[in-house]
């Protein structure tokens, strides 16, 4: 017990005794039959007791009788009174045993509440409130605060817990209870001047009333308390399970955690953390590093320093840590402590970088004690320390690292904890890793028959399925490209679903058309377009559900030809979904019958909505990049394709000292026919002169729209000879144009430059072009003269 207290109860103690001392000697009674009959009503209330929630005390309705003593006897009278009930009520069925001190000390304490509350109900100053219930209220407020402050503060001064917590916690409910005894007593004072003191026994139901009222009430709180300290438990032993999964993966983490919350719980109990602090520390020192499961293996076993990539990944433990326990939802603060436990005293620790006493109490004490637990003990990149040079390190980052006042307790005690922590070894579970089942036959040659595996074996496989979802995941997003997007599938799909072959099928016009085909059969499948609705992936597509095992020899076309003989037999289909709707179907197919399971099924609809959103992406990167360097109407190339390619095209000619010609095509009469027929019209004439320039090209050469009704023609190696004729049929190209809407007045001005003649780069060529053409526009037969005149 501490001193503080010591002295407190003895000067309580010491002022009770005397109060009843003097009294003693100055004993006298108006009426001797009353005061035995109260006296004796007192004793049996006494025995009608309560245990109070959270202390080991009860309490009774004795205070009734001297709130009555108080009002219409004697000091002595109502010390007797109540000192001789509480001693009943000391020793009287004891629940928690007699202890001399603590009957000794509620004495004491009850005849100074007493004391003060008659001095004051009779003290002359106040003589016209006499006999009214305010001041009756008053009375019995001021013995509620004397009699249980008096005791919380006791408890407060040997627990070290906060006095008006305890007083709230512990008493402050039973305030409604003295209010209803000063109104009980008012009753029977009253009585007692006005009829007789004897009628007022009459009053006893309502005593039984207030006891029933007290226990039952307590009795709810017992329950409900019960109720706490179950789930309490619960959480314990499912922190100690969480606590062996652990331990099965690394044989060294389970005594570094025993040593870690022995260590941290004793330095926060004399630290003054109270109760649901010390839970809270001593559940974190457990899990605190939980959140290493999303941490890769590779990395916390790895014997050596970490790479910055790996710090950065490692550093994310206390946070996932944090998120899952937060799920837990635990009645103390344990997650602000495993979310801080590698906060640093200075500021530069993380996840958040809390500097001194922002960081939580209980994640200083644990980060400082958990530092040196890991020191001391075996690493696969380090050996252990002994314990007082790992001592030593800590002592050197106090003020930096570490909390300096957590590290002085752990300096005076680290040698007391770890033989506490040794002494005090908690019961370790084994598990069932290394026991051999006789039962069970030995599956025959081909497919194994269903088995039940051990669980580790499950959480190897769960683990690895988690790992290839995370690759699978990471690759996925490395690309926009569609065919590398599908080959990544195709690549990480073989590592979790056996399979002969597999088929991306894209929706297209009503039609799935194969854009990514891989394994046997490889050129049938290529070439099929299967209508939506027809065939297994057709059906996939149409109804948005999946197939398992389905007959690959149905997709439409696949064995139109009689020659052809199918050597697959299952199909395993899903369809990929995308933000509006269907956009495909991936398909697998194996040669044997019913080759996949349910859990290939199970595998394949939880990467699906991965696999759609990339490929719905890569779709739309493909559409945007063909939209970037593709004019719209005609389907060339646009103005920024153009000038790529002139520039790659002029640097392949210098490079192979070869010409270049560039040619730029107007076409005159064009506005004419927008106007006598109409935009419409004007379109489909530059979507039939833009068809004609196409077909009229060679394969190497190119051919783009600059805008409007211009074009720009890039012919590589084409001589001066040849350029006439090109120009020629180019003319003759306008000309048929013109005549299907109707007109002949479309013609073609054509002007050209000549690499490296008339220019070394995009923008010369193309400028001595577009002023020869439009030289051609305006003397009608430009083309010619200028051909003479380069000539």
């Amino acid at each position: 017990m501490k001193t503080v207290a010591k002295l407190y109860i003895g000067a309580v103690c010491v002022a009770g005794v005397a109060i009843v001392a003097s009294q003693a000697g100055q004993w006298q009674s108006h009426d001797l039959v009353r005061f035995l009959c109260y006296l004796g009503i007192a004793v049996v209330s006494s025995g009608l007791k309560v245990n109070l929630p959270g202390v080991t005390g009860n309490m009774s309705v004795n205070f009734l009788f001297i709130l009555i003593g108080i009002v219409d006897m004697s000091l002595a009278e109502t010390l007797a009174i109540g000192c001789i009930g509480t001693l009943v009520q000391c020793t009287w069925r004891q629940k928690f045993g007699f202890k001399p001190i603590q009957a000794g000390f509620s004495l004491a304490n009850t005849a100074v509440s007493i004391y003060v509350c008659y001095s004051l109900y009779h003290w002359h100053v106040i003589g016209g409130l006499e006999s009214t219930p305010v001041l009756l209220i008053l009375i019995a407020l001021m013995f509620f605060v004397v009699n249980t402050g008096g005791v919380a503060l006791v408890i407060s001064l040997t627990e070290r817990t906060p006095l008006s917590k305890v007083w709230h916690g512990c008493y402050f409910w039973t305030f409604p209870f003295y209010l209803l005894g000063a109104s009980v007593a008012w009753i029977v004072s009253v009585m007692s001047r006005q009829v007789q003191w004897h009628s007022s026994i009459l009053l006893l139901p309502i005593i039984f009333f207030i006891y029933r009222a007290y226990r039952d009430y307590l009795g709810r709180l017992e329950d409900e308390k019960k109720h706490v300290e179950d789930m309490a438990a619960l959480h314990l032993r499912t922190i100690e399970a969480l606590a062996l999964a652990i331990e099965a993966k690394d044989h060294n983490t389970h005594e570094h955690l025993r040593r870690v919350r022995t260590y941290a719980v004793e330095i926060g109990r004399e630290m003054g953390l109270g109760n649901s602090e010390l839970e809270a520390l001593r559940t974190a020192a457990l899990l605190h590093d939980i959140g290493k499961l999303a941490v890769p293996e590779h990395i916390i076993s790895k014997p050596g320093k970490l790479t910055p990539e790996e710090f950065e990944k490692m550093k994310i433990h206390p946070t996932v840590g944090a998120e899952i326990l937060e799920r837990v939802q635990f009645p103390y603060p344990v997650v602000p402590i495993v979310r801080a436990h590698h906060e640093k005293w200075d500021g530069t620790g993380y996840p958040t970088g809390l500097r001194g006493g922002e960081i939580p109490l209980g994640a200083r004490i644990l980060s400082a004690v958990d530092c040196l637990d890991a020191l001391a003990s075996y690493r696969p990149y380090r050996p252990a320390l002994p314990l007082n040079e790992a001592m030593d390190y800590v002592a050197k980052l106090a003020g930096k690292s570490y909390d300096p006042a957590v590290v002085t307790i752990l300096q005076r005690r680290y040698v007391e904890l770890e033989q506490l922590a040794k002494s005090q070894p908690i019961p370790k579970a084994t598990l069932s890793t290394d026991v051999k089942n006789e039962k069970g036959e030995r599956p025959e040659a081909g497919f194994e028959t269903p088995r039940k595996i051990d669980f580790q074996t499950s959480i190897a496989a769960a683990r690895l399925e988690a790992q290839l979802f995370f690759e699978l995941t990471r690759d996925l997003g490395n690309s926009l490209s569609l065919d590398e997007t599908l080959s990544v599938v195709e690549t990480r799909l073989k590592q979790m679903i056996p399979y002969d072959s597999l088929a991306v099928y894209i929706c297209k016009s009503g039609r799935l058309v194969p854009e990514f085909v891989k394994g046997e059969n490889f050129r049938l499948f290529a070439s099929l377009a299967i209508p939506v609705g027809e065939g297994l992936s057709g059906w996939v597509a149409e109804n948005k559900k999946a197939i398992l095992n389905g007959n690959p020899s149905v997709e439409s076309g696949y064995l139109d030809d009689p020659t052809q003989f199918s050597t697959l037999r299952s199909g395993l289909a899903v369809p990929l979904e995308g933000a509006n709707g269907i956009i495909g179907v991936l398909t697998l197919y194996r040669a044997a019958k019913d080759a996949f399971s349910q859990d290939d099924l199970r595998v394949l609809l939880a990467v699906s909505s991965k696999i759609s959103q990339s490929v719905e992406n890569a779709l739309k990167f493909r559409q945007a990049e063909n939209s970037a360097t593709t004019d719209y109407l005609t389907g060339l190339a646009n103005t920024r394709s153009l000038f790529v390619r002139l520039d790659s095209e002029i640097a392949r000619c210098q490079r192979m000292s070869q010409p270049l010609t560039v040619l730029v095509c107007d076409l005159d009469g064009f506005k004419k026919i927008n106007d006598r027929y109409g935009h419409m019209e004007g379109n489909k004439v530059l979507r039939r002169v833009a068809d004609a320039l196409r077909e009229n090209c060679r394969e190497y050469d190119y051919v783009a729209r600059m805008g409007g009704d211009e074009f720009v023609l890039l012919l590589p190696g084409t001589d001066r000879e040849v350029m006439r004729q090109r120009i020629a049929q180019l003319k003759n190209i306008a000309a048929v144009a013109g005549k299907v809407t109707g007109s002949e007045t479309l013609l073609m001005s054509v002007g050209e430059a000549c690499f490296p003649h008339d220019g070394t780069d995009a923008e010369q060529l193309l400028s001595v072009a577009d002023r020869r053409m439009y030289q051609a526009k305006q003397s009608g037969d430009a083309v010619e003269s200028d051909l003479a005149a380069a000539g």
